[in-house]
């Protein structure tokens, strides 16, 4: 039986080449004293394995991705999750969820973190003022998951067990890539299908300025999502009015329930920060749990110095 490293070292029929990988980085570190946690050093991990999963604006697009330890794409399928990052649609890295997957990797999942094509400000002053520059960016999300779940068998996932996740602008193209039919890459296989199993959203950004472009707005296309998900969200953060809007029409979709976490007096970005980040993560573990995505307990001790309050759904 081929190892892991053979088996990937062999993709070639992927067509997508494996890039050097990049050096170490920490994941949202916070020196105050109530964002301390001491697991935060132990999720500061290496870059997980590249892959370009496509080139869009002349420019390779990489994914990241984090296998379970021993993991056997020719033995058995697992769950996967792919998380897309932050950053206004025009910044960002993969940087910032690497912890998390490796998190998840350590739960028996393939994890990986992708970028997306960001136009620049000369890029966006050539466009129509009705057609956001957020646009490309949702177009690349929606390869990104394709890719996935083309080469599910290569990666040893299950592509009827995928979730997303994202944060900030990340979360926003999670749920437009699951929903709006349009903006599809003409080059991808279409006819496989976006739809994922659940989301894992920390602040997801929509905006009032998305009302001008309606293919980049999730209060329009929310109708659509048929997953549930679990979202955090800080009382203090600016974006919370955009959210509470698509909130309100995503609770009237059946079938797709929500589960809702605040963190009192937090900012936007609020989990990126060391006990923030251990809260957010164990609850996410625990959804994912709900979901026969993951088993068992979460492997992450509680942050005792942080608490989430959980917003009750309607039906309780």
């Amino acid at each position: 039986m081929k190892s892991l490293v053979c088996i990937l070292s062999s993709m070639t029929s992927i067509a997508i080449p494996c890039l050097a990988l990049l050096g170490t980085t920490v994941w949202g570190q916070d020196d105050s004293a109530a964002n301390r946690g001491p697991q935060s050093a132990a999720l500061s991990e290496a870059p997980g394995k590249e892959f370009v999963y496509k080139q869009s604006g002349g420019k390779e697009r990489v994914m990241e991705i984090y296998f379970p330890k021993e993991h056997d794409p020719t033995a058995k399928r697992v769950p996967a999750i792919l998380m897309f990052h932050g950053g206004g649609w025009s910044g960002g890295s993969l940087q910032q969820f690497r912890a998390a997957c490796q998190y998840f990797a350590s739960r028996g999942i393939v994890a990986a973190t992708a970028n997306y094509r960001m136009l620049d400000k000369r890029e966006v002053a050539k466009q129509d003022r009705s057609t956001s520059k957020k646009r490309v960016c949702v177009t690349d999300a929606k390869s990104a998951i394709r890719w996935m779940k083309q080469n599910a068998e290569k990666l040893g996932i299950d592509p009827e067990k995928l979730v997303l996740g994202g944060g900030s602008a990340g979360g926003h193209l999670c749920v437009l890539a699951t929903t709006n039919p349009s903006l599809d890459d003409p080059n991808d296989p279409i006819e496989i299908s976006t739809r994922v199993t659940g989301y894992v959203l920390f602040n997801p950004a929509f905006a009032d300025e998305d009302s001008v472009d309606p293919e980049i707005d999730g209060r329009v296309h929310i109708g659509a999502v048929r997953a549930p998900a679990v979202v955090f969200y800080g009382t203090d953060d600016p974006w919370k009015k955009g959210w509470d809007e698509v909130e309100a029409k995503w609770r009237k979709v059946e079938g797709s329930p929500l589960h809702v976490f605040l963190a009192p007096k937090q900012p936007h970005g609020f989990f990126n920060r060391g006990a923030w980040q251990i809260a957010t993560l164990r609850e996410a573990d625990a959804f994912l749990v709900s979901l026969g995505i993951l088993r068992g307990e979460p492997t992450l001790a509680p942050a005792e110095s942080v608490k989430l309050e959980r917003i009750p759904n309607q039906s309780e």
